[in-house]
């Protein structure tokens, strides 16, 4: 299950999104439920606030200067609850500009949920 909110790279309209999703269900050989929040609502994401706060306390006053540095402020954040965070650096070049073909889209195994099934 991944929950997402409905704009930028995860939106619910991003045919690249869609197609790349499929592809990592193709190799885990599972399905892969995505529920995305309603436009204008990925505030109530309850993942993301209860992380984010901590990690900008983690790193409040100190210089973001090495790539090396963020990912050991992000990786050393911890919560009151227990919550830990996992953080490495993508170093993955990635192509812009592709432009999804309809045959790609196609053989996305979509299957829109009863509620809301635009988005989800």
């Amino acid at each position: 299950m991944i929950t997402a909110d409905c704009g930028g790279s995860n939106g619910y309209r991003v045919m690249l999104w869609k197609v790349k999703l499929q592809e990592i269900a193709n190799q885990l050989n599972m399905a892969i439920h995505v529920t995305h929040f309603p436009p204008g609502t990925s505030k109530r994401n309850k993942i993301e606030h209860r992380l984010f706060s901590y990690i900008s306390v983690n790193w409040r006053g100190k210089p973001l200067d090495e790539m090396l540095t963020i990912i050991n402020l992000i990786a050393s954040t911890t919560t009151a609850t227990g919550l830990t965070v996992e953080c490495v650096s993508d170093t993955q070049e990635y192509k812009k500009g592709h432009v999804v073909t309809d045959e790609e889209l196609n053989a996305v195994n979509l299957k829109p949920q009863d509620f809301h099934g635009e988005w989800n």
